[in-house]
């Protein structure tokens, strides 16, 4: 009896093969048949899912994107403090262990490609920005935000704040600690609140 691929599963693994890559090589070591390898498959049997190289790039930095969706939409249908889900919510998008290092490594290398690819269709936009402003927006819903700020102004703040540490947690990894980034996150959100709670 033949057996049944999932076409999917092997789109999946695939893109993730192109991410390993790309931590030990590299955008410019991701060639097709280095992914190909790293998949254990030969070119010709990559290229069954993915026709050209662009295709894989868009689906693996797509891929990125969802599986970081996933665990935000975890956090959010959890019942938890508004404070609190806020903080998990930022740092969700942090390089806090290995897989959120791996994903923001290979995002990054990523955005910096695409940055001078105006041809490439579908790729996905960065949605940190949108996050943030989400997060902001929920705590002021819950009524947690002090009178008066300037949310679009905080949301800028944070975002920066976020960002800056997703960089600097990649460049200095044995400086920046995940307890600091966590530090950091809190007491920015908690600065902006009534009361934490």
């Amino acid at each position: 009896m033949p057996k049944i691929v999932d076409h999917e599963e092997q789109r999946q693994r695939i893109a993730e093969a192109m991410w390993r890559v790309i931590l030990r090589n590299g955008m410019e070591g991701a060639t097709v048949r280095k992914v190909a390898a790293e998949a254990g498959m030969s070119p010709g049997a990559l290229r069954h899912y993915f026709k050209q190289q662009d295709d894989l790039l868009v689906y693996a930095m797509r891929l990125v994107n969802e599986r970081v969706e996933q665990r935000i939409m975890r956090i959010v249908r959890e019942s938890l403090p508004p404070v609190e889900k806020a903080v998990r919510l930022l740092l969700e998008v942090l390089p806090l262990d290995e897989e959120r290092r791996a994903e923001m490594d290979v995002w990054f290398s990523f955005m910096a490609y695409v940055r001078h690819r105006p041809d490439l269709e579908g790729i996905p936009e960065n949605r940190l920005a949108f996050l943030v402003s989400q997060v902001i927006a929920y705590l002021a819903h819950e009524e947690m935000l002090q009178d008066g700020l300037d949310l679009a102004l905080e949301t800028e703040r944070i975002y920066a704040i976020i960002d800056g540490l997703a960089v600097h947690a990649l460049l200095e990894p044995g400086r920046l600690r995940p307890e600091t980034m966590e530090r950091v996150v809190r007491t920015s959100l908690e600065r902006l609140c009534r009361h934490a709670r």
